[in-house]
């Protein structure tokens, strides 16, 4: 056995000479086209032991993480994260990233972390760039025509913090009946019209939610791409925090937070030298007391009757597609989603508001959002298919549960040079609509897309 080979099956438990060759990864990978070596052959190069091919391959680092590859294998093999193995190990040998953009991101997405303990956007993109700019990979006309004008809309909508908002004091116990808050850093900056209708709705819904003050950065994709145990250790200190608190749940709106909290639990239950090096990091040991929910289960437990009965004002004649992204239903081994390849939970709760949810063909398609920073390029052709694939089928606006994915198709979608555009709005904001509440207590006016055209459609 190759010694990659070795050290996958020992941090993951998995035996990468179960591979037969049968392509199913490389055929449902969105970025493969952009890749050096597909999947299944970076699968085969380790098999052969060639392991300085693999630890040079472009590959690995351009991987978008959406783990299309970890749940259709027939072998069960956890390709998503061998690839996550592979980038911390060119590091430790000190092999450069054939992508030094997209080290870039991840570096600085590591050190804003640590030093601020929440993502500072504004800090990480300097130190992002200025990495570029030392490896001969920044982009300058890009930067200069897609994000700095970005930026500044960004900014002036109130989505971008000038200063870095640092955690507070960790104390204190949640009201009894409470439902623990974790929003995750995008809701406090990039994605603030979703921390507003999440927490109009849950409220409407008389859903107390309690957010503890000392809150850290789950690490999101640049921890997993550089240091394992700091990938599981960020949410464990979290866990901690809410556990402290006299939670029993707690709710993630963000599907990026969502993934890292669920994967580190799973790690820390079967991995005792990962728990062990935790448990050294933050002094806590999780033993299962809470449980991790997404937005779309909370919500779900909440009860469609009960939302149902909140609904004042339906929203008939609106048509839509529910996109649910990657990483609320996969890997399904760790989040445990019951329709992984088809969920319908916001099907559901679209219905409810009295919208039509149709039937398409992208739920769970990978945007691209943990790349579209540093590879922007790349990722334009899969947001593209999601845009187009939402308009041909006849919807009006694209309804979405996740951050990243609602930054991405909504702030992107300008450089794809569409004649029409569609809006992309949140879940909740549309339960918000139905529920007789105004737009700009929803957040509405922070959208790049006009979302005119929905509004128009409902008396206000």
């Amino acid at each position: 056995m190759g010694e990659l080979a070795q050290l996958i099956n020992k941090e993951l438990g998995t035996n990468v000479y179960l591979c037969y060759q049968c392509k199913k990864c490389t055929n449902g990978c969105p970025l493969a086209d952009k890749f050096d070596l597909y999947p299944h052959q970076l699968m085969r190069y380790l098999q052969l032991g060639r392991d300085d091919v693999v630890l040079r391959s472009r590959t690995a680092w351009l991987c978008a993480t959406c783990y299309t590859c970890s749940t259709r294998c027939p072998q069960d093999l956890d390709i998503a994260r061998i690839m996550d193995v592979v980038k911390v190990e060119a590091q430790k040998r000190g092999i450069p990233s054939p992508l030094p953009e997209v080290y870039a991101f991840a570096k600085a997405g590591v050190n804003n972390i640590r030093i601020f303990g929440r993502m500072y956007e504004l800090g990480m993109m300097a130190e992002m760039y200025l990495r570029m700019l030392l490896s001969k990979s920044l982009d300058f006309k890009g930067v200069l025509q897609r994000d700095v004008p970005m930026g500044i809309k960004m900014f002036l909508k109130g989505k971008l913090r000038l200063l870095p908002a640092r955690p507070g004091k960790a104390e204190g116990k949640a009201p009894e009946g409470a439902l623990g808050y974790y929003p995750g850093c995008s809701l406090h900056s990039t994605s603030a019209e979703y921390d507003l209708s999440v927490r109009a709705v849950f409220k409407h819904l008389g859903v107390n939610l309690y957010e503890p003050e000392g809150w850290i950065c789950c690490g999101t994709s640049p921890a997993h791409s550089t240091d394992h145990v700091l990938a599981a250790a960020l949410p464990m200190q979290n866990m901690a925090i809410f556990e402290k608190a006299g939670l029993n749940e707690v709710m993630m709106p963000c599907s990026a937070c969502y993934s890292r909290f669920k994967a580190a639990v799973y790690d820390v239950q079967r991995n005792e030298e990962l728990a062990k090096a935790v448990k050294e990091q933050t002094g806590y040991e999780y033993k299962g007391g809470i449980q991790v929910l997404h937005l779309l289960e909370a919500l779900e437990k909440v009860g469609l009757d009960k939302i149902a009965a909140k609904v004042t004002r339906p929203l008939e004649g609106l048509r839509v597609v529910s996109y649910y992204g990657c990483l609320i239903t996969r890997p399904p081994k760790i989040v445990q989603a019951p329709h992984y390849e088809y969920p319908v939970i916001m099907d559901r709760l679209v219905e409810v508001t009295g919208a039509k949810s149709l039937d398409w063909s992208y739920k769970t398609y990978c945007c691209g959002g943990s790349v579209t920073l540093s590879k922007t390029d790349a990722v334009l052709g899969m947001i593209r298919r999601i845009i187009e694939d939402a308009h041909d089928v006849g919807a009006q606006a694209i309804v979405v549960a996740c951050p990243l994915c609602q930054i991405n198709l909504d702030t992107r979608q300008n450089l794809l040079g569409l004649d029409y555009q569609m809006p992309v709005i949140y879940i909740t904001q549309l339960l918000g609509l139905a529920f007789g509440l105004k737009p700009e207590e929803l957040g509405f006016q922070k959208h790049f897309i006009d979302v005119t055209p929905v509004l128009k459609m409902v008396t206000v």
